[in-house]
């Protein structure tokens, strides 16, 4: 029994969740958005981008930085991105393909692009940093290696990934604790979520078919996975190239 209960986290799934289906209600979805927050804000996302994207910025030493987030959604992350480099001249955008979440972005006044996270609309090398939250499991396979050469063509120093662990544990802990706090649209497409993420191993395994270097996936607080590369040399390293 146990041993079966375990099973079904040896692959990914592919089942759709709600929230990608467009199968809920504005009222859900308005729940949704204030629910996340707190999630991003108590269960991970900004502690991770705190000791990932964040710790890049500082240790640069650069008087001005810019950052893209792909399916940036309300713009949660980068508002805070903002707060922690209040002291730097910040470029800070947003790229999403939902035009009420791109609106609600420039509401926070951030920079907002509605766009595909596959076609991004800029150059080569445009941004320092590129990132993204809790987008890749939303993805197929082949997506999520599109996304992530895609982030790193746009990206002149890095990209950072921060997604969910497949994990049993904590797929069983979510349940249970959501099932006290969140409504049931966030509780059923956020245990569906976990389901379908990666683990360490295939986030690995999907940047290095997208052709990153330098890659690292480091585990984070509150079963978040970190991954981290570069499409493009360092630009120390193409000075002297031939």
């Amino acid at each position: 029994m146990l041993a079966n209960m375990f099973d079904r986290f040896k692959h990914r799934s592919y089942e759709l969740e709600r929230l990608d289906t467009g199968d809920y209600t504005a009222g859900e979805y308005e729940k949704w958005h204030r629910e996340m927050w707190y999630i991003h804000r108590i269960f991970g996302e900004f502690r991770a981008m705190r000791r990932s994207v964040f710790k890049a910025i500082e240790a640069s030493g650069k008087s001005s930085v810019s950052v893209l987030d792909v399916g940036a959604g309300a713009g949660e992350l980068l508002c805070e991105l903002g707060k922690w480099t209040s002291g730097r001249n910040a470029f800070l955008v947003g790229a999403e393909i939902n035009a009420e979440a791109a609106s609600g972005i420039r509401e926070a006044k951030i920079n907002a692009v509605q766009c595909d996270a596959l076609l991004l609309p800029f150059e080569d090398g445009s941004f320092d940093y590129v990132i993204c939250s809790l987008f890749l499991h939303h993805l197929s396979d082949k997506q999520a290696v599109d996304l992530l050469h895609e982030m790193g063509r746009v990206a002149g120093e890095r990209i950072f990934v921060i997604d969910l662990n497949r994990d049993p544990l904590a797929y069983y802990f979510y349940k249970h604790i959501a099932g006290l706090f969140l409504q049931p649209f966030t509780r059923e497409d956020g245990s569906l979520s976990i389901l379908r993420s990666f683990t360490r191993d295939e986030m690995f395994a999907l940047a290095k078919k997208a052709g990153l270097r330098d890659v690292t996936v480091e585990p984070s607080k509150a079963n978040r996975l970190i991954l981290s590369g570069r499409l493009h040399k360092p630009a120390r390293t193409q000075a002297f190239s031939t």
